[in-house]
């Protein structure tokens, strides 16, 4: 039996462009008993912070499990079943955005890509608050992945 190509480890740079280019991801946070959480969620990453941020509400189990172990990590696909990348670190929460265009809030709006913004900024503001919308900032302190390289 022959064995085919082995993974080949990717660059920082490489994994970098690979977290921007995606959009959704798997985030991994701890449950009480230990056992991961994981949820798909949609992300964006900063790469000069080396930062994640998720927008989710203040009522969600993550946001808790995060409050109380900040340790998490991101499972990004690449193009293929044999690429990936992940993004571990620490995150915080940040508290609920209470009053249209606060700093929550404009963070909040930051995220959203240019051809995505809202055409009602304000009402777009509104309806964080009404949801109690809280940012999710993964400090991403280690990054690894790998890709297989396979002839079609």
């Amino acid at each position: 039996m022959t064995q085919g190509p082995a993974p080949r480890t990717l660059s920082d740079d490489a994994l970098s462009d690979l977290l921007g280019r995606q959009q959704f991801g798997t985030l991994a946070t701890n449950k009480r008993s230990g056992h991961p959480h994981l949820t798909t969620m949609l992300y964006g990453w900063d790469p000069d912070a080396r930062i994640v941020r998720f927008s989710t509400t203040a009522d969600r189990v993550k946001v808790k499990h995060l409050r109380r172990d900040p340790r998490a990590a991101l499972h990004v696909p690449g193009g293929d079943v044999w690429s990936f990348a992940v993004a571990e670190g620490e995150a915080e929460v940040s508290g609920i955005t209470t009053v249209p265009g606060d700093a929550v809030g404009r963070e909040l709006l930051a995220m959203i890509p240019e051809a995505a913004k809202p055409e009602d900024e304000d009402a777009f503001l509104e309806q964080l608050v009404a949801e109690r919308r809280v940012v999710i900032r993964l400090k991403v302190g280690r990054l690894y992945g790998t890709a297989l390289d396979v002839d079609g």
